[in-house]
């Protein structure tokens, strides 16, 4: 096995965390910035790329980091390896709220392709590519751009999307429809395309799009049932400060009430 081999757990229901357990020597990475809290032992390093091309030098170091910056990723990861003489835990925690998912790449075919911004963490030796869609309408209607994320290896990664996670199952030929923004990641052999919605009147007044991402087995796909952008446009629209509109939600005097708001200006 090329990958380190951790032991984990899993708490909480829509802020989740993972626990990762380390033997000694045994190292995980993530994302910078992702760590909640590790104990006394536990070396932190920050490197170029995934860790997986530091044998390379200095151009593998770079060739690494280079693909990150194409993902609109951070050009640095973070390598937590555990320096002490017995087994030691480091946490991670969601960004928003969510489900945080393992994935073992061994059960998927050594492969898996995830939207940019899902990945969490890893055991050391899974690489952090990128994965170019063959099709131009993938590229430019896809949602999550030409380009994705694409995790490989033998070992666990987490990943981490918004609301409730569904994973599905496809039977060889069954296609599913979803709408661009909900599809957080699918095993390599499953074939990915976007596809229009068909009529105007759906794809203008529909509040869909104009484009859904369809997907045909076999393999397995992820799907997550509030995208982080879609939280964010409601967080927007709600936000009198930067031009949304607000409701009034918690007072019966709606916006004769904000009158006497503290932070009214």
């Amino acid at each position: 096995m090329n990958s380190h081999e951790i032991d984990y757990e899993l708490y909480g229901d829509d802020m989740q965390c993972v626990e990762i357990e380390l033997d000694p020597n045994e190292s995980v990475i993530a994302e910078a910035g992702g760590m909640m809290m590790m104990e006394d032992g536990i070396d932190m390093e920050t490197i170029f790329g995934d860790g997986a091309e530091q044998s390379g030098g200095f151009f593998g170091k770079l060739v690494g980091a280079g693909k990150r910056v194409l993902t609109g990723e951070s050009l640095f990861m973070t390598v937590f390896t555990n320096k002490g003489v017995g087994k030691r835990k480091v946490s991670f925690a969601a960004p928003y709220p969510g489900k945080i998912i393992p994935v073992d790449l061994n059960e998927q075919g050594g492969k898996v392709i995830c939207q940019k911004d899902a990945f969490l963490c890893a055991a050391k030796g899974v690489s952090i590519g990128i994965d170019f869609q063959k099709k131009l309408g993938t590229g430019f209607f896809g949602g999550e751009g030409f380009i994705m994320q694409k995790l490989e290896g033998d070992g666990l990664a987490f990943l981490h999307a918004g609301g409730t996670i569904i994973k599905r199952e496809l039977a060889p030929g069954e296609r599913l429809r979803i709408d661009t923004g909900c599809l957080v990641a699918l095993s390599k052999d499953v074939d990915y395309d976007i596809e229009y919605v068909g009529k105007v009147k759906t794809a203008f007044f529909g509040g869909e799009g104009l484009f859904f991402a369809t997907v045909r087995g076999p393999g397995t796909v992820w799907i997550q049932t509030l995208p982080f952008s879609r939280l964010a446009d409601r967080i927007i629209a709600s936000a009198p400060s930067i031009g949304g509109d607000s409701r009034g939600e918690g007072s019966v005097l709606g916006g004769l009430g904000r009158l006497f708001d503290g932070d009214n200006r």
